[in-house]
């Protein structure tokens, strides 16, 4: 009796242990919370610490960065040309989960909403003022600027997504593997996957990406309070942003309670919508023959010269500029891939490697490019043609970059407003995301983990861009990141490998019954 009821008062309270991976869990959690305890206690020798990171891998490892992440894109074109296009995610007769419009939603908004909200102005006006190689304030720093912006933006970051995505899709599909990084290694050690080899690379995917996902939030934090501040006077300051990260992480907890299929989905589709509906505005309202002359035009620069771009290197001592653009942005596309990766693969079910690939690199890309023309064309077309002033508020703090804009064109007390919601709703779902992904990779694998775990991931997340921001703003986001990413380079590098591996081995041992079938409809 006695012994009965103990029994069930220890699985009430300890029952989550038995529906988590406890290594992992426990790994992550140390891991990540004696980050977040020496960002919070000792502020000032953890800002030293992360700056001297940035600095050391920026100089000794940039020129890695660049070649690596120029590969993955070309990996991931070959993929699509390849016969394995045909091969759909989960079996012959799959079916997708969530419609494409559904599904785009989420993929977006989890793969870089916030990010093209806070930089889609600040980016192309801080290049045209500072440019890594023409003289600034010229119309070559102009071209330079807005190329420059869509080459951070455009094919690579997605087709790190891509490879990371497709690899978990793959094997949690078609394998019946977990969908967790680990999983991505069994082509390479087999069944150690399901020991502390696979534990160690689903701790150290979850750290990276919780800093990945601290990035963004402390980001989306700088940029709210500057927008409050337009609005109402409250002041710009890292004590104002902690609190809005507390506020917002407890919306985000109540949004995680209603899991993947409510909460999530229905704040993807709201962002959408409200995003799409400001750059209508700005389009309208804005310069707009300007802004299809700038996306035009842009468009054909970055494609003529996308190789040399992509392998362009600082060869001088002063790194500044590329460590703190270009090596700032591969890092944070690798430290989020984890995140992005898996939320991905989660909802992307039924489509074709073809499929998957056309989605999630050109029509994001695609909107991405229009989204920079539209905000970041109507900024420098205000700044070189119009009254100016933009850049000198940009340039002091980045996160005013979208309200200062808006402060140009009509009605702008309610686009203001209007652009404060779509930032909330970003920092919501990336933290709900982020939440979810951190507890399917610390749950085993499993697609629909307890909620409890994942409201104290949730929690952490945002105690971790607390962190950050409270241990240097700005720099010590870029140098986590950058920091995370490196490692996590040679995860994605890895993934390439056993994906290819994998698709060759299934199509000898007819393991892909569609390319069977298409080998037999060519003989008919």
């Amino acid at each position: 009796m006695i012994n009965g009821q103990f029994k069930r008062i220890f699985n009430k309270v300890f029952g989550w242990v038995y529906k988590v991976s406890p290594p992992v869990f426990l790994g992550a959690a140390i891991g990540i919370l004696s980050i977040i305890l020496y960002g919070a206690i000792w502020t000032e020798s953890a800002g030293v610490l992360f700056n001297n990171v940035l600095n050391f891998i920026s100089k000794n490892f940039g020129w890695y960065y660049i070649i690596i992440v120029s590969l993955f894109l070309t990996f991931v074109i070959w993929l699509y040309l390849s016969r394995f296009g045909k091969i759909r995610l989960g079996g012959v007769d799959s079916k997708p989960e969530f419609s494409n419009f559904e599904w785009f939603s989420m993929l977006f908004a989890a793969g870089m909403g916030m990010g093209l909200v806070f930089w889609g102005v600040a980016e192309p006006i801080m290049h045209y003022k500072q440019p890594p190689l023409s003289e600034p304030e010229t119309m070559d720093s102009f071209r330079e600027s807005m190329r420059y912006s869509f080459f951070h933006w455009g094919f690579h970051p997605w087709a790190i997504y891509i490879i990371f995505a497709l690899g978990i899709s793959y094997f949690h599909f078609r394998h019946k593997l977990p969908l967790a990084p680990r999983s991505l290694f069994y082509p390479i050690i087999g069944n150690r996957i399901f020991g502390w080899a696979g534990h160690f690379i689903d701790i150290f995917c979850t750290i990276a990406t919780l800093l990945g996902v601290a990035t963004s939030l402390g980001l989306g934090a700088m940029q709210l309070n500057s927008g409050i501040n337009a609005l109402t006077g409250i002041p710009v300051s890292t004590n104002i942003q902690v609190i809005i990260i507390t506020i917002v992480t407890a919306i985000a907890v109540v949004s995680l309670v209603t899991g993947l299929h409510r909460g999530i989905k229905y704040l993807s589709i709201t962002n959408l919508i409200l995003m799409f509906s400001l750059m209508l505005f700005v389009f309208i309202f804005g310069p707009t023959l300007f802004q299809i002359s700038v996306f035009t035009g842009t468009l054909g620069d970055y494609l003529q010269n996308i190789v040399g771009t992509s392998l362009r290197i600082d060869f001088g001592t002063d790194f500044e500029w590329q460590s703190n653009w270009t090596l700032f942005y591969w890092g944070w596309w690798l430290s989020w891939c984890p995140f992005v990766g898996i939320f991905i693969a989660r909802v992307s079910k039924g489509r074709t490697i073809r499929q998957f690939i056309l989605y999630v690199l050109f029509i994001p890309t695609i909107v991405t490019f229009f989204w920079f023309s539209v905000f970041g064309g109507t900024a420098l077309n205000i700044e070189i043609f119009g009254d100016g002033g933009l850049s000198n508020i940009i340039m002091d703090n980045e996160a005013m970059a979208l309200h200062a804009l808006l402060g140009h064109l009509p009605i702008s007390t309610i686009t203001q407003w209007l652009g404060v919601l779509l930032i909330l709703i970003f920092f919501i779902t990336s933290s709900d995301s982020g939440s979810l992904v951190t507890d399917m990779m610390t749950s085993g694998g499993n697609p629909n983990p307890l909620t409890g775990t994942r409201i104290f991931w949730g929690v952490t997340e945002g105690a971790a861009a607390a962190a950050l921001l409270l241990a240097g703003g700005l720099s010590s986001l870029q140098a986590a990141s950058i920091s995370a990413g490196l490692p996590q380079s040679i995860i994605v590098l890895a993934c390439c490998y056993s994906l290819v591996k994998a698709l060759i081995k299934d199509n000898k041992t007819k393991g892909i019954p569609e390319l069977k079938k298409l080998k037999e409809d060519a003989f008919e």
